[in-house]
């Protein structure tokens, strides 16, 4: 694949202040996506590329599940919150990502599953922007609905769902969301990076 470049629309509302890979800038979570299917082998490159995510002691505690169909995304976006739904639910493939909280062997707790599981999450993410896909996740939605009509057992906490497709216009979502629709800047390095300990006061 030639190497990325940093997108128009992208270069205008995010500067780093360091070299960094365009990718990491051009993954954004837009809220309008077109009805254009995902190709199947993109979406499961996106799957083997959380795969190799770290993971404490190999443990792999990620669980994606996703919705193609217009029935099963229609049951997916049931889950999510009002808002959510309103332009999520237009999304090809809805994803609910899950996180196995105890060690598969010994049963006790693994506390690092969610971290774990988010670094899965990014790499996905980060693939889907590699093949101009983009992949928007949410933290609005009813957990007790999620659990019950997708059955995810209760050793495993339901950490977001994501939407993911290809974006579209943002005349094409709601008038109050319009606004919102463009890429967002960050904070500076400087304001989360310390050197030695936590800084005093």
């Amino acid at each position: 694949m030639k190497e990325m470049l940093i997108a128009e629309d992208v270069a205008a509302h995010r500067r780093p202040d360091r070299d960094v890979l365009p990718l990491f800038l051009n993954r954004w979570s837009p809220r309008s996506f077109t009805e254009e299917s995902v190709d199947p082998a993109a979406l499961e490159a996106c799957f083997e590329a959380a795969r190799w995510a770290p993971s404490s002691s190999n443990e792999q505690p990620w669980r994606f599940l996703y919705a193609r169909t217009e029935e099963d995304r229609r049951l997916f976006a049931s889950c999510l919150v009002e808002f959510n739904q309103l332009w999520a639910g237009k999304a090809p493939v809805l994803v609910a990502v899950c996180a196995r909280t105890r060690f598969a062997e010994s049963g006790e707790p693994n506390r690092h599953s969610a971290f774990d599981t988010g670094a899965a999450w990014v790499l996905l993410a980060l693939e889907a922007t590699r093949r101009g896909l983009y992949a928007h996740a949410m933290a609005g939605f009813d957990e007790a609905r999620a659990r019950e009509i997708l059955r995810i057992p209760a050793d495993h906490d339901i950490l977001c769902f994501v939407a993911l497709g290809h974006a579209g216009r943002p005349e094409a979502l709601p008038e109050r969301m319009r606004k919102s629709e463009t890429p967002r800047g960050r904070r500076p390095a400087a304001e989360f990076v310390t050197e030695g300990a936590f800084p005093k006061g």
